[in-house]
């Protein structure tokens, strides 16, 4: 068991997200960077469907309770056990009553903290993943306790690490595809979307990112049709919208762009600070 010392800025748990509810309204969810998720789990030999604790800029302040093994990728968040410094992307023994806290950010803007076999919180429509109205919270709460296994054989430690993509984390170059709309673009709007630099607003979160640039739009409305995280919209008022995980399964707005698996990922690190272009894949 771990106990919740303090939440921090948006913690939650959350796996490979709900599959095949879509016709219901329900979204996708899960992990916001499958990559670093999948680094962190793998590297316990988890499966890649194991529920992680997915901590967005830090704060987070956990207590454990029992004896355990864990691995902490993503972001780099200066995390400590014991106010001791621990590396990212390495298997950790962690005894009972120890307190793994998280510090400064040094870049990223998510790491994941992965337990052995994962998280034990409710399964609800075939996954553990935390989403306003399907689970009883959407982040977690202070004190709270949260659930993993107990772990009875002999623990052992590692004092190497995996080296990961650091373009992962600064790549400026961000992958699509043509979306259902695209073509209703004229070349102007090609141009201004290929040939400019982009950013992220204020007005972000795990739904979706507003970008603080425009282009003008004259496109018509369309009907309201299916939609997927990554697929980046077009409003009335020239604004781009990128779905993230916990967006809606069907929008209004046209849909210009696909980003690839991967351009997730990365836009899942990226802070209102950073610049990017779309490079349009065949």
């Amino acid at each position: 068991m771990i106990k919740v010392l303090k939440a921090g800025f948006y913690s939650s748990i959350q796996d490979k997200g709900r599959i095949g509810f879509a016709s219901l309204g329900i979204p996708i969810s899960g992990v916001m960077d499958t990559y670093s998720a999948n680094i962190a789990n793998s590297i316990l030999g988890n499966s890649l469907g194991a529920a992680l604790l997915e901590i967005t800029f830090g704060g987070t302040k956990l207590e454990f309770l029992s004896d355990t093994v864990i691995c902490i990728s993503g972001g780099n968040f200066s995390p400590k056990i014991n106010n001791q410094s621990v590396l990212l992307n390495t298997r950790i023994i962690i005894s009972k009553n120890d307190v793994l806290s998280f510090g400064s950010v040094h870049f990223g803007v998510r790491c994941y903290l992965a337990v052995l076999v994962g998280f034990k919180t409710e399964i609800k429509l075939k996954s553990r993943s935390f989403y306003q109205k399907i689970t009883e919270n959407n982040v977690i709460q202070k004190n709270e306790i949260l659930p993993i296994d107990e772990i009875t054989h002999k623990l052992v430690s590692s004092n190497t690490s995996v080296k990961v993509l650091k373009s992962h984390f600064n790549i400026k170059h961000i992958k699509c595809y043509k979306g259902p709309e695209f073509n209703l673009l004229n070349d102007t709007q090609k141009q201004l979307i290929f040939n400019n630099l982009f950013s992220i607003s204020n007005d972000n979160n795990r739904m979706g990112y507003r970008l603080r640039e425009s282009i003008k739009n004259e496109l018509p409305q369309i009907l309201t049709s299916a939609v997927l995280p990554g697929t980046i919209q077009l409003t009335p008022s020239g604004k781009l919208i990128i779905l993230m995980r916990d967006c809606q399964v069907t929008g209004g707005y046209p849909r210009i762009l696909q980003l690839k698996e991967s351009a997730i990922n990365q836009l899942a690190q990226k802070t209102t600070n950073d610049s990017f272009n779309f490079v349009l894949e065949a």
